[in-house]
């Protein structure tokens, strides 16, 4: 019975991430982007199960890629396709309304039903780390690329920022050209030959874990104070405490066969 608790865990990592795309699709991104959060979270308790209770298993390993491109794939292309649309038309009724702008070209009204489309390379480069990390034995102790949980986190948080805009930012963040330009970075940082250290607790001892604790700490003031804005710099300081130095296994840096990918 016990060997199933995790895979349970996982296929409500997979329930929230098809919810999450039935509110997107209807405009409803910051519900999409809540169980984004839900999905996260049943995606790391998987895998701490899966270890707990010593019932890691290749079936455990293939199910959790499985709703991890859902929910880590398909929910991030999704919601920068809607982002990227919301922009595009907040662009044309600007020009509408401008007296002054020139009438819309036919090829600038083709442009903006055709981009939004280009959010899905997220999607497109997530099934590309999700396959690299499942066949790539360099990872077993560390990551190398971005974390598909931790992309999908930076485009959830957009909907969320928006909602309560308190630093004014709506204008900055849907310029179609920036959300095509993140998608963009975001896309190369998921297959990037970058090392980066896995968030898994073998134990809460200080000694090798330190990374963890520091990042951890840095994360939950950012977002207590930030909220929503805090989840991409959370992201970015993960992304740069990886990068000054090798993972060592000294650090205990251990990925566990149903780790966020």
């Amino acid at each position: 019975m016990k060997r199933h608790i995790p895979n349970a865990v996982t296929c409500l990592n997979l329930l929230c991430g098809c919810l999450a795309l039935t509110f997107i699709f209807r405009g409803e991104l910051v519900i999409g982007a809540y169980l984004v959060g839900i999905a996260a979270v049943a995606d790391f308790f998987d895998g701490l199960l899966a270890r707990a209770l010593r019932v890691s298993s290749p079936i455990g390993k293939d199910l959790d890629s499985l709703a991890d491109m859902v929910s880590f794939g398909v929910v991030p292309g999704a919601i920068m396709f809607e982002l990227m649309g919301q922009s595009f038309v907040g662009q044309l009724l600007g020009q509408l309304f401008n007296t002054a702008s020139p009438l819309l070209s036919p090829d600038h009204i083709a442009g903006t039903s055709v981009l939004p489309f280009c959010g899905f390379i997220i999607t497109i480069f997530s099934a590309l780390r999700l396959a690299k990390f499942n066949n790539d034995t360099r990872q077993t102790t560390s990551f190398i690329g971005l974390p598909t949980p931790a992309c999908t986190l930076v485009v959830a948080s957009l909907p969320l920022i928006l909602a309560n805009d308190q630093f004014e930012v709506q204008n900055i963040i849907l310029n179609p050209w920036l959300l095509l330009g993140l998608s963009v970075l975001l896309s190369g940082l998921l297959v990037a030959e970058l090392p980066l250290f896995a968030l898994k607790f073998k134990n809460l001892k200080w000694l090798g874990n330190r990374r963890r604790f520091v990042f951890v700490a840095l994360a939950l003031v950012l977002v207590s104070t930030l909220r929503a804005a805090g989840i991409p710099l959370a992201v970015l300081i993960y992304v740069l405490m990886s990068v000054p130095g090798r993972v060592r296994s000294r650090d205990g840096l251990e990925a566990s066969p149903t780790a966020p990918q």
